[in-house]
């Protein structure tokens, strides 16, 4: 079974591989990608970090660097000096001319290429550190549901934060497992760099550290198995008859260091019977906490290097925290969220919310199987049990009370974590003998299969089956419920600025020649692909009762938000009078006009007759 998971592994790696770099080659530039391109490339051509300081460097060096080995650089103009000199805003202009002037499919393919394979290898460890959780079945299944997640194949070739998040996120806790199973100086650098490189990827990992301590104060009360011949911990000393297996002198330690025996273990003194005695007194529970809280400071000490590192150790050392305060300066403290047609500042139900409508159903449904076996297992250690469901639940809590509500990517670094416990649920359904839990297992895994293959290549797009229950069933389709999305949420959960291409395609191929007008939700220019069109903005769309004759292209994000904020100006909540506005709520035409086309998932082609 080993070599043939290793295998399975593998091929479901190589086929999310695909699915992402195919997707990715029909994709136009998301909100946030201009921005983080241009300052990547800024950082390593100045050699400071003063663009888009509201986010940490490290991916974006990633993507910089691709294209530095590409042979793109930044053109040196007003607009750039003022970017590389910290002006904020200048970054998302700049990264558009970069794109729009070097041709967007070259910049961006190779912008993207270090973030699909990011992604990638963040599923070839969810599997490697499932098969230690929770077993071989259960890690392939997790790496199932990882490799075919609308979520995470949307957003894992995106010049953006949430994948890489997720990635070093599991590297650190797997990192932080794999110490407490085989203690030694390495594991525990190996945590601290893995702490630091989560750090450099986003501000709200600052959450994961302290985690990661009550795992560790965790494992003074419940150990994990530990590999054969480990060492324990220093903090875990015994007295009397704890014993380190002997070895042959020139055999490799079974403690896993490398180092052969007698220079390692073999170097302390043995008993008579050929073991090693370990020390004879055992230290007190404030003695453990102590030397625990020691082993997570050098650890810090570790990450503090990497962060440094990861900023090209500037003059100013509080620059990762001078960063930390300006997390959301760029965002506008009266947004209005939007959740199933309602407006307002914030819900505290958003997220939840979300992840029952952005995920899989059959996910949903193996996640839960997973949660109740996990939770009544005898075999799961209590340790890592904590390890599965900790991390996840404070990082729920955290985006639950305090994240602005903008949606699904948010989730993303809880998602890995999900997909184990669903992987667990999975396995539990194969390993029962009888038929009918088999056969249910197989009806789930096509269920993925099936709409993964409907939604692809508009992933972010997604949403299931409940977002058309029950007044809308009749669009439930092989995409699941996307056609009802822009009903229940917005932003990024249903369009990004990534359909520009494709509607490119649709009007050369329907439209040519017609005036037509754009409502678009991003920041890339349009112009750059040839879309010649009367653009039209929010406002417009939701002051207009009823719109004039004419060919209508408008963002899915402008489909859901539109129409509320219509009702919310004519019932007078933005500073309309309530009844001054007889006949037709502004924007509900986006509603109640069906349209002609949906191209990409992303925008809604509406033909108004008397336009021709």
């Amino acid at each position: 079974m080993p070599s043939r998971s290793w295998l399975l592994a593998g091929a479901l790696t190589a086929v999310f591989l695909l699915e992402s770099l195919f997707a990715s080659l029909g994709k136009s530039p998301t909100f946030d990608e201009p921005a983080h391109i241009a300052a990547g490339l800024s950082y390593w051509q100045t050699g400071r970090i003063a663009a888009n300081p509201q986010h940490p460097p490290l991916l974006k060096e990633l993507g910089g660097l691709a294209l530095l080995a590409a042979g793109v650089r930044l053109p040196d103009t007003p607009l750039v000096r003022n970017m590389e000199r910290g002006v904020p805003g200048t970054e998302y202009a700049a990264g558009s001319a970069l794109l729009r002037d070097l041709g967007p499919e070259r910049t961006l393919f190779w912008a993207r290429l270090p973030f699909i394979l990011l992604a990638a290898a963040a599923g070839l460890l969810l599997f490697a550190w499932g098969r230690q959780l929770a077993g071989e079945r259960a890690a392939v299944g997790a790496l199932f549901l990882y490799a075919f997640s609308p979520t995470i194949l949307a957003h894992s070739f995106l010049v953006t934060t949430d994948v890489g998040l997720a990635a070093f996120t599991l590297l650190f806790f797997f990192a932080l497992w794999s110490y407490l199973r085989c203690p030694s100086w390495k594991r525990m650098l190996w945590c601290g760099a893995a702490m630091g490189a989560v750090l450099a990827v986003k501000f709200s990992a600052v959450a994961l550290p302290p985690i990661g301590l009550l795992l560790l104060w965790a494992s003074l009360r419940w150990p994990p198995d530990r590999l054969p011949g480990s060492p324990r911990a220093f903090w875990e000393s015994t007295g009397g008859g704890s014993k380190v297996p002997a070895a042959g002198k020139n055999d490799p330690c079974p403690c896993g260091s490398g180092k052969k025996y007698k220079v390692c273990h073999g170097a302390r003194p043995a008993s008579a019977s050929g073991s090693q005695a370990l020390p004879s007194r055992a230290p007190t529970a404030l003695q453990q906490a102590l030397r625990c809280a020691l082993v997570f400071l050098t650890m810090c000490g570790v990450a503090l290097v990497v962060v440094e590192a990861c900023y090209f150790f500037p003059s100013d050392w509080l620059a990762y925290l001078n960063g930390l305060r300006r997390v959301n300066a760029d965002h506008d403290p009266n947004y209005l969220a939007l959740l199933g047609g309602q407006l307002g500042k914030h819900f505290l139900s958003y997220f939840a919310a979300v992840w029952l409508l952005k995920e899989p159903l059959a996910s949903l449904i193996l996640a839960a199987l997973g949660a109740v076996a996990l939770v009544r297992s005898k075999t799961v250690g209590t340790l890592a049990k904590l390890f599965l469901l900790l991390p996840p639940a404070v990082l729920f809590a955290g985006y639950s009370l305090a994240a602005e509500d903008l949606g699904v990517r948010y989730l993303i670094p809880i998602l890995p974590f999900a997909y184990l416990v669903a992987g667990w649920g999975l396995a539990g359904l194969v390993e029962r003998r009888a038929w009918w839990s088999r056969a249910t297992a197989a009806a789930l895994c096509l269920w993925i299969a099936i709409e993964a293959a409907g939604i692809y290549p508009d992933h972010l797009s997604y949403f299931n089956e409940l977002a058309c229950l029950p007044s809308h069933a009749g669009e439930i389709g092989a995409d699941g419920g996307s056609r009802c999305g822009p009903l229940w949420l917005d932003d990024h959960n249903v369009d990004w600025g990534q359909g520009l291409r494709q509607l490119k395609t649709w009007m050369d191929a329907h439209a040519a020649g017609r005036p037509w007008k754009l409502a678009y939700f991003g920041f890339f220019p349009p112009e750059a692909y040839g879309l010649k069109a009367r653009k039209i903005g929010q406002q417009e769309l939701a002051m207009a009762q009823t719109p004039e004759p004419g060919l209508y292209a408008v963002s899915a994000h402008l489909v859901a938000r539109v129409p509320p904020l219509g009702e919310r100006f004519f019932s007078g909540g933005t500073g309309g009078r309530p009844g001054a506005r007889p006949g037709p709520i502004p924007g509900a035409w986006l509603r109640t006009v069906k349209p002609v086309a949906i191209v990409g998932h992303a925008f809604y082609i509406y033909d108004i007759p008397g336009g021709r």
